[in-house]
């Protein structure tokens, strides 16, 4: 039985509380399922293209500022902004296509936008020299990108739920130019990377652990310093390893983007994204709970401001709708010696970058100057 359906039949039929159990059991393993991307934007189709441009379907999402991944079946391309003055029809519109990293955009193609714009490793995207390299996680090697450079501050990057270590190459040309060694991390869960023991994910509460790892490697390698920078579920993990691991005296500084800090809440916006109807939401929690151990008073500790004591910058906006932007508000204003908050408003979740680029880049800038 579909889970949507067998969703609904729990809710709205006579199949007692038995099956409703069951289902938001099963909910809770799909929206916690690694690596399955997060439910996002509509599907578009694919009008037509020209010259460094695309005619899309006319949506809210496809008209939206920025740059943006725009991915489908066998295909993945970059678009910039909308061409403003450009002719179609009245039902599409059309954006700067910047280019098309695999596949063929033909007329007909089903596509979405997605914060991805990059595709493959640091040397394709950018032509940058990098290193594949393994950390020594908890529970096996995790592959990296590291890309050298001369300073010895560090950036670590960790991914958010549903993304992988392409999406982080979003910021890899700027940090380089900057020229910051950044280190690229998969973990438990990610392709190539061992399976997480229970074969869910937890939200960051346990993957923190893999980021450790992978700032005794830098240590290891002669970071004198490091900042992480961390998406969505990656920020919390971020949040976690200052706060926990041993050589956390090493952590200067912190990039949050779209911060997951009630863990609840968005779990809940997972599920009703992916069809689980809302009398079932409260048993999704409840099986997360039963099946991760999380509890709520973790989110608590996660969002509690007298737990950071270096520099931090979150870079959040109001139309996230996975991670509720009060929470990163409410933690920015209680500490404003140490943490600034750069509001994106536009924006869907952990796509901070894609709505304005160049206005993340200048906040990122700023953050990072008395850092290294």
């Amino acid at each position: 039985m579909r889970l949507r359906t067998a969703a609904a039949v729990a809710a709205t039929t006579a199949l007692g509380a038995g099956a409703a159990v069951w289902a938001g059991r099963c909910a809770s393993g799909v929206a916690l399922t690694p690596g399955r991307p997060l439910p996002g934007e509509p599907k578009l189709t694919v009008h037509s293209t020209a010259a460094g441009q695309v005619t899309l379907t006319r949506t809210l999402a496809s008209q939206r500022p920025g740059t943006y991944g725009l991915t489908g079946d066998g295909c993945h391309a970059a678009v910039g902004p909308v061409v403003e003055g450009a002719p179609h029809p009245a039902d599409c519109v059309v954006r700067r296509l910047e280019t098309v990293t695999r596949g063929t955009l033909e007329p007909g193609t089903r596509v979405w936008l997605t914060p991805q714009v990059y595709e493959g490793d640091p040397g394709r995207a950018f032509g940058l020299s990098y290193e594949d390299v393994e950390v020594d996680g908890e529970i096996g090697p995790l592959p990296a990108w590291y890309v050298p450079a001369v300073r010895d501050t560090w950036v670590i990057t960790a991914h958010g739920i549903g993304a992988t270590r392409e999406h982080p190459l979003v910021v890899l040309d700027f940090l380089h130019r900057k020229q910051l060694p950044v280190l690229n991390l998969s973990y438990r869960g990610d392709a190539g990377a061992p399976p997480s023991p229970d074969g869910v994910s937890h939200l960051g509460y346990a993957e923190w652990r893999d980021l450790d790892a992978s700032v005794r490697y830098a240590a290891q390698r002669g970071a004198r310093r490091i900042v992480l920078f961390g998406w969505s579920t990656g920020a919390a993990m971020a949040l976690h390893t200052a706060a926990h691991s041993p050589l956390r005296h090493l952590i200067s500084g912190l990039i949050l983007d779209s911060p997951v800090l009630d863990w609840q809440t968005t779990l809940r916006a997972i599920a009703a994204a992916r069809g689980t109807p809302a009398p079932l939401l409260p048993l999704v929690v409840r099986a997360a709970q039963g099946r991760t151990s999380l509890h709520a008073g973790r989110a608590a500790q996660l969002a509690d401001s007298g737990r950071i004591d270096v520099p931090t910058l979150i870079l959040h906006g109001p139309d996230d709708h996975l991670a509720p932007w009060a929470a990163s508000r409410e933690l920015a204003e209680r500490r404003p010696d140490l943490i600034t908050l750069h509001a994106v408003p536009g924006a869907p979740h952990a796509a901070m970058w894609n709505a304005d680029p160049a206005g993340y880049q200048e906040a990122l800038r700023r953050f990072l100057v008395p850092l290294v």
